[in-house]
């Protein structure tokens, strides 16, 4: 990652988080981004078996009843977020971005494609022919979703982000339409590749592909604990 003068990223990672404590999290992060108090911040995470519901889902794109998820410890959770219904679980990258999106002019459509294009570059690492389809969000290999994006803005802080299946169980996917495209499938890189991928060597290359698709200088990696202490972080 280069440092020098410019625009700082702040880099925060906690794997395995809880749902709402990863949500809660966010909220803090929004809070702190939108008075200034930190620089821009990508949250890395992944979450444990969860279905949430964006602004635009219903609950008839949920395809088992909320006893049977209940039996096995999947709980469903409507949010703020942009989009439909969609699952997060162990073998994901699930990423949260906290920026001011003054730099990009306050352009919703341009933040999302540049989600999307920072994705599709960091596939191409892997020789995956990945790209968008017309009107519909996210990343895909053929008719296939590998990327799933909602995002929510406050205050033109973005917050909410995207999931990048990197090796999930694609089953839990049958519980659900995802994001309420019925057409079309889901699929990760190791069902691509064939192989197992090491989610810290996708990490790396993610976070690059972020670091050079939004224009950051340096990445500054921090600990929740630091968050508010000190001002903005150096």
């Amino acid at each position: 990652m280069s440092r020098g003068d410019g625009v700082q990223l702040n880099l925060l990672k906690s794997y395995g988080m809880d749902y709402r404590q990863a949500y809660q999290l966010q909220r803090e992060l929004l809070t702190l981004r939108q008075k200034g108090e930190i620089e821009d911040t990508l949250f890395l995470t992944s979450h444990p078996h969860v279905i949430t519901i964006g602004r635009a889902g219903s609950r008839d794109n949920l395809l088992v009843s909320e006893a049977f998820l209940q039996t096995r410890r999947i709980e469903v959770v409507p949010i703020e977020r942009g989009g439909d219904i969609t699952y997060h679980g162990p073998g994901q990258i699930v990423g949260y971005p906290i920026l001011d999106l003054g730099r990009l002019g306050k352009d919703l459509h341009l933040y999302v494609y540049k989600l999307e294009q920072m994705i599709i570059d960091l596939l191409k690492e892997y020789e995956v022919n990945a790209g968008r389809i017309e009107g519909l969000t996210g990343v895909w290999v053929g008719n296939e979703k590998i990327t799933a994006i909602g995002i929510a803005v406050s205050k033109w802080v973005t917050w909410h982000g995207f999931a990048l299946n990197i090796a999930p169980s694609l089953s839990y996917f049958n519980y659900i339409i995802p994001c309420g495209i019925s057409d079309k499938g889901v699929t990760s890189l190791q069902k691509i590749l064939g192989r197992e991928i090491s989610n810290e060597e996708v990490e790396r290359k993610l976070i690059e592909k972020f670091r050079h698709q939004f224009g950051y200088s340096r990445v500054e990696e921090i600990k929740a604990g630091m968050l508010g202490k000190e001002g903005k972080s150096a």
